[in-house]
């Protein structure tokens, strides 16, 4: 009995030894907010106001998890993310009791079905394509569906360790990004698409400008297939990558040739390119060193500039073309960019696609340049989409991240995020093992891919690429659905 009257005192005590620390902790932050003069709200509203930001800093977990619906949440909705876990799961993604897509939002694609389609056993099948028939050493793309650019320094090396074994499984392509190529791009064996950015990270000289040495030594890898020369990336169209210095460890500032510790800023444009003619003279040049296909990637401001660069290739000549064209959208995604390039700055991927698809075809250019759409595409249907709009390939970076199990946090230039993909964190990166992720990579690609050959099975196409225009329906403004085909009519070569 006394035991108990004993524990129940110290209890008692130690509560009232919590509520005291509790009040003189409240009386403290009282004092702090009554006499700061940085913020209105906490000074006017002591302690109490504290919780204005606590709830402003968890409302995108509340949103995510407890109030948003399936298909309202930004910049991903929950609907597409659960698509891209289940099918990297290697789950079914037969749902039941109808839709839960608003159809009738105006730009929504919808496919025309084939009243006598092929049989079950005549499935649409993917082909592969040939990029870059003018370089010593062309490349056959065996897929329609790849890895777009994201660096080792954006990403963490697990995370790339995974995606380079998971593009090998799938039979993709991966782009290492403006980051140059690190070790954990070639140890998994996929291709690898080496993109050089304007800083020209991984084949700069000491003065920033463009090592022939460097460019033979990355060409000289088997798995590097072609070099892509970015001009302007979706989120950020005008401004350089941004690598924060918390990111720039050791071993990435050795791979990029800058300062460790040291915020990573790549010039707004290449300084050796400033016009058409600079543009053309410089894939001319790489495609000469490394002797592999070089294509550009670029955002679509207006379309008289798009012109003029196609107008340029046609006065040199079909041979002087970029290999392929990748078109970012204003939607496209990244690590770190400015929020007025990010919401108001670039052309989306489905006003630019249609038109530089229109541009290809106005010259004559269809077979000698490849398109590559990105922006957003994760899904079957936005896929399916761009191939019927004029892409010959389709990219994503988002897509493959929700893959590795991102849970759209939105910490991926803070260095500490919760999944191990976008940080450099030992305690945050243990959580991203490569040897099962990879194999989740693997299934989100191949799922792409398959139900795309769906969507082209259903259409009465017998391979994806063959999806045109008249396939797809756009619901307009009006509520009523319009052929894609008379929204964007098809134009005919005039070069």
């Amino acid at each position: 009995m006394d035991s108990t009257i004993d524990l129940l005192q110290i209890l008692a005590l130690l509560f009232v030894c919590v509520i005291g620390l509790l009040v003189l902790l409240a009386l403290v932050l009282f004092v702090i907010d009554r006499t700061q003069t940085g913020d209105a709200v906490r000074r006017n509203y002591p302690v109490i106001g504290r919780f204005r930001h606590i709830f402003s800093e968890l409302g995108e977990f509340f949103r995510q998890y407890f109030f948003a619906m399936d298909r309202e949440e930004m910049p991903f909705n929950r609907a597409q993310r659960d698509w891209v876990s289940r099918t990297s799961q290697g789950k079914s993604n037969t749902i039941s009791f109808g839709s839960t897509r608003n159809i009738n939002a105006t730009g929504t694609p919808i496919f025309v079905n084939d009243p006598y389609p092929p049989l079950d056993d005549q499935f649409a099948a993917s082909e592969a394509l040939l990029i870059g028939p003018t370089a010593r050493t062309p490349y056959i793309a065996p897929s329609f569906f790849n890895l777009s650019g994201m660096s080792f320094g954006a990403l963490s090396k697990p995370a790339v360790q995974a995606l380079s074994r998971g593009c090998k499984d799938a039979g993709i392509w991966m782009n290492t990004g403006e980051g140059g190529l690190s070790p954990y791009h070639l140890e998994g064996g996929c291709d690898v698409v080496f993109q050089i950015g304007t800083a020209k990270y991984g084949v700069r000289n000491e003065d920033g400008g463009l090592s022939d040495e460097k460019l033979r030594e990355a060409a000289a890898h088997d798995n590097v297939r072609m070099f892509e020369l970015k001009l302007a990336q979706g989120a950020k169209p005008g401004k350089g990558g941004i690598l924060p210095g918390e990111k720039v460890t050791e071993e990435i500032a050795k791979i990029r040739g800058i300062k460790v510790g040291e915020s990573s800023l790549s010039p707004n444009r290449h300084r050796e390119i400033s016009n058409n003619q600079e543009l053309l003279d410089m894939i001319a040049h790489i495609r000469e060193v490394t002797g592999k296909p070089v294509g550009i990637k670029i955002v679509m401001g207006s379309p008289d500039h798009t012109r003029a660069l196609f107008e340029a290739i046609a006065e040199h000549g079909a041979d002087a073309a970029p290999d392929f064209i990748t078109i970012d959208g204003g939607e496209g995604g990244t690590g770190a960019a400015p929020m007025p390039l990010m919401d108001l700055v670039g052309m989306t991927i489905r006003e630019a696609l249609p038109r530089v698809a229109d541009l290809r075809a106005e010259f004559g250019l269809t077979e000698r340049i490849r398109l590559i759409a990105s922006g957003k595409l994760i899904n079957p249907g936005d896929v399916a989409w761009a191939l019927a709009a004029g892409a010959d390939f389709v990219v994503s970076a988002r897509g493959f991240m929700f893959s590795l199990g991102c849970i759209q946090a939105l910490k991926c230039s803070k260095n500490t995020c919760p999944t191990g993909i976008t940080t450099h964190d030992p305690r945050f990166q243990k959580g991203l093992v490569p040897e099962s992720k990879y194999q989740r990579v693997a299934h989100y690609a191949k799922g792409i891919v398959k139900e795309v050959e769906v969507i082209a099975h259903s259409v009465g196409v017998s391979e994806p690429r063959k999806l045109r225009r008249q396939h797809v329906r756009l619901v307009q403004d009006t509520g009523r659905s319009e052929l894609m085909s008379r929204v964007y009519p098809e134009v005919k070569r005039t070069f």
